[in-house]
């Protein structure tokens, strides 16, 4: 397969200008979310808070600063590592259809967060705790029955992958029926994803892994170009193909464990947002991980400002906009096999 990244080279600035503009989107989708809500605020009233400079009534203030403001930054960062793991796992797995939870991080973080319904723990630290568990052993199990796989084929990881999924949804689905029904309704809203109960002390604990997360994969832009080549031609030019293929694994496996602990499961957006960026402004790691990390984030702020305020005031699990979003575009990337959907 040709090296198509060299068709379009890139410069800082490019990169720059590029991840500035998306920025910026972000920042307009936050913007309109802060103001889109059962209450209606303006945009002076949003103004005078950020600024300083006017009256804001309590209410208003209470609101802005520790409902929305708090469930945008989550959306945002949950949004951005969903994104950034579809871009490591499709490049790795060199499959365009993979996304964050191919490999049964999500169902063993599922498992722990369900199981820790089921034994009354509260949601600001024993699920979370839990659910993080749970995706930590769905990585050791993953390399442990898929470390031989890891050097060879890629298609192998993804059965592994899919095995895990198998093991821990039907555990899952035991959970659910001997759990009673004041429970169920916590673990149904929690499997399709939840936003609605977050506070700065997640943000404080997502925030830095995922700024670390981020800075390790874009230090990997250059290999994961290479892998999109093939793992034959990556070990010719000299990549350590294994060695690279497990750091990424295990480092996005975390990164998704610890977002999810917190959110919930939500898909389709690590399938999404990589696609439509790749299409945008092509295959190269140096600019897709920035950009789809970004993209990812306004996208999820978007789709959860619709699951609150579609039919307001009751409220959607942002996890069913994004997989009324993501079903049809699947489907799409399956019948546009050879399309530049899905090229690397």
């Amino acid at each position: 397969m040709p090296d198509r990244t060299s068709k379009r080279p890139l410069s800082p600035t490019g990169v720059l200008l590029a991840t500035l503009g998306m920025g910026m989107v972000l920042l307009a989708v936050a913007g309109i979310s802060m103001l889109m809500g059962t209450l209606d605020i303006g945009p002076a009233q949003a103004l005078a808070l950020v600024t300083g400079r006017g009256e804001v009534s309590e209410q208003t203030r209470l609101i802005l600063s520790e409902i929305r403001l708090p469930r945008i930054l989550l959306a945002a960062l949950v949004g951005c590592a969903l994104a950034l793991g579809g871009v490591v796992f499709q490049a790795v797995l060199r499959n365009p259809l993979a996304d964050p939870f191919v490999l049964g991080v999500s169902s063993g973080s599922a498992f722990g967060a369900v199981l820790g319904i089921a034994l009354g723990l509260g949601f600001e630290f024993g699920v979370p705790a839990l659910s993080f568990a749970g995706a930590l052993l769905a990585v050791f199990l993953l390399l442990a029955l898929g470390i031989k796989a890891i050097a060879t084929e890629s298609s192998a990881i993804l059965l592994t992958g899919v095995v895990i999924n198998a093991f821990f949804t039907a555990i899952i689905m035991f959970l659910l029926s001997v759990t009673t029904d004041a429970k169920l309704h916590a673990m149904l809203f929690w499997l399709y994803g939840d936003l609605s109960q977050p506070d700065y002390r997640q943000l404080s604990l997502i925030a830095p892994v995922l700024f670390a997360a981020s800075l390790i994969l874009y230090g990997f832009s250059y290999h994961l170009n290479l892998l999109t080549l093939g793992e034959h031609t990556a070990m010719r030019l000299g990549m350590e193909v294994v060695r690279a293929k497990l750091v990424l694994l295990i480092l996005v496996s975390l990164m998704i464990g610890t977002v999810v602990a917190f959110s919930g499961i939500i898909g389709f957006v690590g399938l999404i947002v990589p696609h439509l960026v790749r299409m945008a402004f092509g295959p190269d790691h140096r600019l897709l991980i920035p950009l789809a990390a970004l993209g990812g984030a306004a996208f999820l702020v978007a789709a959860d400002t619709l699951a609150r305020t579609l039919v307001a005031p009751t409220e959607l699990p942002v996890g069913v906009i994004s997989a009324f979003l993501g079903a049809p575009f699947f489907i799409f990337l399956l019948r546009a096999r050879g399309s530049p959907w899905n090229r690397f």
